[in-house]
């Protein structure tokens, strides 16, 4: 998955086929859970809510229908590039060339997959994760950080 539009529907008649979206912003982790009292969880981290919210924003601002059957995800998570992959003095802002293109590092990729599929659950976009039969995650580096998905009804 390497170039397609922000924001795109392939329709079937009346039930998406293929929706490609991108959410803007730095993708937070769905990690553990802390307790509270009196059986409550509730999620360690303060950043994860509002990405959630952003990935399910700009599901529902597509105004689509949620798939029902079996579906395929294909996620591109784009972090930030650490500061040391860049060049100093007059090479600064200039990549290095040793610089990776994958991150290799923390996040989680199965943290990151579990966040976007849940924020997708609440859209309304899947009536449940449990719909997605083939997952395709990858974590980059990039300038703009983010996630690019693409989801596919399946037979």
């Amino acid at each position: 998955m390497t170039h397609f539009a922000d924001n795109a529907v392939l329709w079937d008649g009346d039930s998406p086929q293929r929706v490609i979206f991108h959410v803007p912003g730095d993708p937070v982790p769905q990690g553990s859970k802390r307790h509270v009292g009196k059986g409550i969880l509730i999620e360690a981290s303060k950043r994860l809510r509002p990405w959630r919210n952003d990935v399910v924003d700009t599901i529902r601002a597509l105004e689509l229908p949620t798939f029902t059957g079996p579906v395929s995800v294909q996620a591109v998570f784009h972090l930030k590039r650490a500061k040391n992959h860049y060049g100093t003095g007059k090479n600064a802002g200039t990549l290095k060339k040793s610089a990776p293109e994958y991150v290799g590092l923390r996040p989680d990729i199965d943290k990151l997959s579990r966040a976007l599929l849940d924020a997708m659950t609440t859209s309304g976009l899947l009536r449940d994760d449990g719909q997605v039969a083939v997952l395709v995650a990858e974590k980059r580096y990039g300038d703009t950080p983010g996630v690019r998905v693409a989801v596919r009804s399946l037979p």
